[in-house]
């Protein structure tokens, strides 16, 4: 029964397989030898073109980089508008240079080192209505 199994179990394997072209043509060659990714060095040209995202809205901001500490409230970040009350007193250019800055327990721009002012902005006012 055993070798049975194994028998079929090779048949199975080798009758879906791929068939593996090692023939020693040029085209054969390169196809096995073609890198599998490549390497993009500053200044060269890009190999997909960058298309702009266009700025976020205060929600994404928060999901994507805010929500880890914002949400549970790790390390005293404010998370409810009660939390936010006192900080909103200190106004609104003040909330924004720490959340550019850093304040406390809270790294610069939140880890979010691709917000803009704008956006960092839009993310205050959104958690503050939480």
């Amino acid at each position: 029964m055993k070798k049975l199994s194994a028998a079929l179990l090779l048949l199975a394997t080798t009758a879906y397989a791929q068939p593996y072209d090692n023939s020693m043509t040029e085209d054969a060659i390169k196809k096995r030898i073609a890198p599998i990714g490549a390497v993009y060095f500053e200044g060269d040209k890009a190999a997909v073109a960058e298309v702009p995202s266009g700025p976020r809205s205060g929600e994404q901001v928060y999901q994507a980089a805010c929500f880890a500490c914002h949400g549970t409230g790790a390390l005293g970040a404010p998370k409810s508008a009660e939390d936010w009350a006192p900080r909103l007193a200190k106004g609104a250019d003040t909330l924004l240079d720490h959340a550019i800055n850093g304040f406390n327990a809270m790294p610069p721009k939140g880890t979010c080192m691709d917000c803009s002012d704008d956006e960092l902005r839009a993310a205050i006012d959104f958690m503050a209505k939480k």
